[in-house]
């Protein structure tokens, strides 16, 4: 096993890694920008190293500082966590260059999946169902508005090294497909510094649903159930769930067997999810596979009882996998809500400022990963999300009504949050029928406002409180300053009374 991990990442999944290896006896190393130095993330690991600049590309996405860092330390692992680094095969190519194990796929695996048609055709070959499209080379106007006319409308053009629907499209006739060509081009080359894109049938009443997979270098591969991802804004997911509403024993046990065909057919080591589409008929289709730690992952951990940062760690060290296929069940049903520093009311618009409150819910099976902390300056450098919710119970509906009742009590004031947006949804009579696609929050909540919901009365009050509160402190302080024979010149810090 490991002796020292260095976490290539911040916020709540450095925080989580970070918990895992201390949990198994492996030291750990922080790293942070200067606007993260007072971060949890940081204060947890045994220790940290200064990134300086904040703008990610000098910070989490510098890949020779983070080796350095790595080197320096001694660390002999690199966990990536989720995103900046996650999916990059050159990150694991360095870290394989000097000698540090990246704790994650081989940097080939990565490059694999990371090409959408490259992946696409490979799971064709492996006979697991791929979505009707256009997977060629012809990037020419010409072809791919040929293309198109035969796959028929609607399509959706997708860009072929994309995700979280930046270059995606959806064309709804042949009037706009040339127009939706170009703009998805536009953006995928200005994200992804390339403008290759593929089409695809859209599909009839859409849900995401991924399988968790964990593989050792010894050939062993297994799943881990379903999640169903289909509440999304913006093509990112704001709830997931587990197990799925719609799914079936057969239809489980064939997606789980594509899940499994497809990571056997790359090679594929450590933990992975395959996204798949099901359509209205319970048709499904892959995807996509995401070759790291998914942010959603703690709703498998609650329903299966298994750590997947620690079997991570374990696979990446050599050790080979004692869970079998046979032996692993579902239990109960989970629920995760993403907590966002954004405007669900304006587009889903990022915020930003300052957190002066924060009070997180606790109570049988409520579980809450988070980064963020009061004074915490929320800045555009990085992703919104603030935090993870996590409830657990004995069924679909009592999970509802838990994380409702946990998001009542969820306070996070000085920034706008989407809190009261996501109560809002899991309490829409569709969502508790489990009649849910990606299409939801634009079927039922496009014009959804915050203002026509009001701010939490609890939120209110202790909005007031802490305001009171620092104004007391202040006035004492400049008091105790002022006059030379306050009293508090001579006392020590601890009070009784608050405030003070």
């Amino acid at each position: 096993m490991f002796k020292k991990v260095l976490i290539a990442n911040r916020g709540e999944i450095a925080v989580r890694i970070i918990k895992a290896c201390q949990e198994m006896g492996i030291k750990t190393v922080a790293i942070y920008s200067k606007v993260d130095k007072a971060a949890p993330h940081v204060q947890l690991a045994d220790e940290s190293k200064n990134l300086g600049d904040p703008t990610p590309i000098e910070s989490y996405l510098n890949i020779p500082k983070i080796i350095k860092f790595a080197q320096d330390t001694g660390a002999d692992a690199i966990h990536p966590g989720y995103g900046f680094l996650a999916e990059n095969p050159d990150f694991a190519h360095s870290c394989e260059d000097v000698g540090i194990k990246f704790i994650g796929p081989s940097p080939k695996v990565i490059s694999l999946m990371g090409d959408k048609i490259v992946a696409k055709k490979t799971m064709e070959k492996a006979n697991v169902p791929v979505i009707p499209g256009y997977h060629g080379i012809k990037q020419d106007m010409s072809s791919l508005v040929k293309e198109g006319k035969k796959i028929g409308f609607p399509l959706l053009v997708k860009a072929a090294a994309g995700g979280g629907g930046k270059g995606m499209k959806l064309v709804q006739s042949e009037e706009f497909l040339e127009e939706s060509i170009e703009s998805a081009k536009r953006e995928s080359k200005s994200a992804f510094g390339d403008d290759t894109v593929f089409l695809e049938k859209y599909l009839d009443k859409p849900r995401h649903i991924e399988f968790q997979i964990l593989a050792d270098e010894h050939g062993n591969v297994i799943h881990l159930f379903e999640r169903e991802c289909s509440i999304q804004r913006r093509h990112q997911k704001i709830i997931e769930e587990a197990p799925s509403p719609v799914m079936t024993k057969e239809l489980r046990e064939k997606m789980g067997t594509a899940a499994v065909v497809a990571a056997q057919t790359v090679g594929y080591e450590n933990a992975g999810t395959v996204e798949f589409m099901v359509d209205g008929n319970l048709n499904f289709y892959f995807m996509e596979m995401n070759t790291r730690l998914q942010v959603e992952h703690p709703i498998t951990e609650a329903t299966t009882g298994i750590d997947l940062a620690k079997w991570q760690l374990r696979i990446a060290s050599g050790m080979e996998l004692t869970l079998k296929q046979q032996q692993l069940s579902q239990r109960g049903h989970a629920l995760e809500c993403r907590i966002y520093a954004e405007d669900p009311s304006n587009g889903f618009l990022p915020s930003i400022g300052t957190l002066k409150k924060i009070d997180i819910p606790s109570g049988p099976n409520i579980r809450d990963d988070t980064g963020m902390y009061p004074g915490m300056e929320i800045t555009p450098y990085y992703d919104p999300m603030l935090a993870k919710l996590i409830v657990s119970s004995e069924n679909r509906n009592e999970s509802i009504n838990k994380m409702i009742w946990a998001l009542s009590r969820y306070v996070a004031l000085g920034i706008t949050t989407n809190i009261a947006f996501l109560k809002k949804v899991l309490d829409h009579e569709e969502f508790r029928r489990g009649h849910i696609t990606t299409h939801f929050i634009d079927n039922y909540f496009k014009d959804w406002t915050v203002a026509k919901e009001g701010l939490p009365v609890d939120a209110v009050i202790a909005l007031a409180v802490y305001d009171a509160m620092h104004s007391k402190k202040q006035e004492l302080v400049r008091y105790k300053e002022v006059d030379p024979h306050s009293p508090w010149k001579h006392v020590g810090r601890w009070r009784m009374g608050a405030g003070v």
